[in-house]
């Protein structure tokens, strides 16, 4: 398995049974024609190494995540430096964010996470990328 030293790109780590985590994940597959983020859902192996790592329990699944150079950000904070690597309109959105203390933009992200299954439903299981996708995902 692939240690979290060895990774080169910034990985997107995501709940794999909600369904607006996987929205999440192809609108960022679209939207990056460089392929310069690699995904992982936080139940899958190098999920639980990151959480493992970072000291964050292992079967809260949450927060969407961005891991990048070392470093763990979070909720909010993760979304907009996503948003930031983007094409498109999505970067702009990002500096618009920015300016939103992070409290008030993480109250709002925790309310919307506690509801996603409620409001956007949730798989039986992790979401399986297409066969052309299925090299940027860890297991």
């Amino acid at each position: 398995m692939q240690t979290l030293s060895d990774l080169q790109h910034p990985v997107i780590l995501f709940d794999g049974v909600c369904n607006l985590c996987n929205s999440s994940v192809q609108q960022v597959i679209q939207h990056d024609p460089e392929r310069k983020f690699r995904f992982a859902s936080l139940q899958g192996a190098l999920g639980q190494e990151v959480l493992q790592y970072f000291h964050l329990p292992a079967d809260q699944f949450n927060s969407f995540s961005l891991l990048q150079n070392g470093q763990l950000y979070s909720k909010s904070t993760a979304a907009i430096k996503v948003m930031r690597q983007m094409n498109g309109g999505w970067k702009w959105v990002s500096y618009l964010l920015w300016i939103i203390p992070f409290f008030i933009r993480d109250f709002f992200y925790d309310f919307i996470a506690r509801n996603r299954y409620k409001w956007f439903g949730k798989q039986e299981s992790c979401w399986l990328p297409s066969p052309e996708l299925k090299a940027l995902f860890y297991d």
